[in-house]
């Protein structure tokens, strides 16, 4: 659609991913006239469709943190949207093996770090007893977690954009948005519609660009630089087990400072994938370098010693928005208001990365909430 520049428009939602998605359909349900504005032809070409489509717990994540309290609420919110909507989901569970006995105390942390969360049905494991859930895998002792699952993405994403039109709400794509202006009685963005350049004035801009939302914010002149962190890539490539899968439930090794290790997770239909490594890239890049397979078959013969020598091909690889870089510790979601930065009807989404699909419903009420108390 060519975006309507006849009138002030009331929310334009920057981003039509997973995350640009649920905050939409809240607002639209709620009500408010929303465009998205995609750059891309489709909706979801980037982080929404390029990750392990994990519905996580909300395990790892610090106390009180954001990424704690929206993950653990959006699980709830999107395993019963999925049953509303009929959406393809798989609620197979997840293993976290340790290896020695300093993985089985970063086990016993995670394990009680989750419970602080709310996530109060993980199992400590004797190997004997994980054995018995996943005969494949070797380890010395394992928690698992009943309430982890895999869900169809693409199938999710689909069924926000039809709950978005049902409310009245459309999706502009091929919209670049290449900045914009603060002004006294709105926010006006500089945008190329298909070719043409227009000018954009709205009460209320939700940037959910993803791996673009600093790019975009460092460009709305009247936002102070000072609100703005800096986006880190942490380019993520998967592999695909090219014969029936040994697992029937996700398993996890020890995370590594902010990085979950490379995991074994299944798709809708079961068929197995490991990913994603971690390797920091200064431009966003999709190729799958077949010269990581070997550092593949190394970290999964750690937890499945007898995976057959050939069984991997290349699968695809995805780009996360980090607000932390190479050696720091773990960063939150950034869900920034008026009371943050000052600026009335806007609000910036920083570093959503995992678990955003998870929370995506869970972020589209803070959002609802934040706009309502501005």
């Amino acid at each position: 659609m060519i975006v309507p520049m006849d009138e002030f428009l009331d929310v334009v939602v920057v981003g039509a991913g997973v995350i640009g998605l649920a905050v939409a359909r809240q607002l639209s349900r709620a009500g408010r006239d929303v465009i998205v504005l995609e750059h891309n032809a489709y909706i979801g070409e980037e982080t929404s469709s390029r990750n392990s489509e994990v519905i996580h717990a909300g395990i790892y994540y610090p106390t009180n943190s954001a990424k704690a309290r929206l993950c653990v609420r959006g699980k709830e919110l999107l395993y019963s949207y999925c049953d509303e909507k009929k959406i393809p989901y798989h609620r197979c569970g997840k293993l976290m093996i340790a290896l020695d006995n300093h993985q089985e105390k970063q086990l016993s942390a995670i394990v009680k770090q989750g419970k602080i969360n709310g996530v109060n049905d993980l199992e400590q494991l004797s190997a004997t007893e994980a054995v018995k859930l996943e005969p494949e895998i070797r380890c010395l002792s394992a928690a698992f977690s009943p309430s982890t699952g895999i869900i169809d993405t693409h199938s999710f994403m689909h069924a926000l954009q039809g709950d978005l039109e049902a409310a009245g709400g459309n999706i502009a794509f091929l919209s670049d948005c290449r900045g914009g202006r603060i002004e006294d009685d709105g926010i006006n963005l500089k945008v190329v519609n298909q070719g043409k350049e227009l000018t954009i004035r709205a009460n209320t801009i939700v940037n959910a660009a993803g791996l673009r939302a600093t790019q975009l914010a460092n460009s709305i002149s009247g936002l102070g630089t000072q609100h703005v962190p800096r986006t880190h890539y942490a380019k993520g490539t998967y592999f695909i087990l090219q014969q029936k899968s040994p697992f029937t439930h996700l398993v996890y090794p020890m995370p590594d400072g902010a990085w979950l290790g490379i995991h074994s997770t299944l798709d809708i239909r079961g068929q197995a994938r490991f990913g994603p490594n971690q390797e920091w890239i200064e431009e966003i890049d999709y190729e799958v370098n077949t010269e990581l397979e070997e550092l593949f078959y190394e970290a999964i013969r750690q937890y499945w010693p007898t995976i057959p020598e050939g069984s991997l091909g290349p699968g695809y690889a995805g780009v996360r928005p980090k607000i932390v870089g190479p050696g720091e510790a773990p960063g939150d979601f950034i869900i920034q208001g008026p009371n943050k930065h000052g600026v009335d009807g806007l609000i910036n989404l920083f570093g959503i990365e995992s678990p955003g699909l998870t929370s995506s419903l869970a972020i589209g009420e803070e959002v609802f909430r934040m706009l309502g108390s501005s």
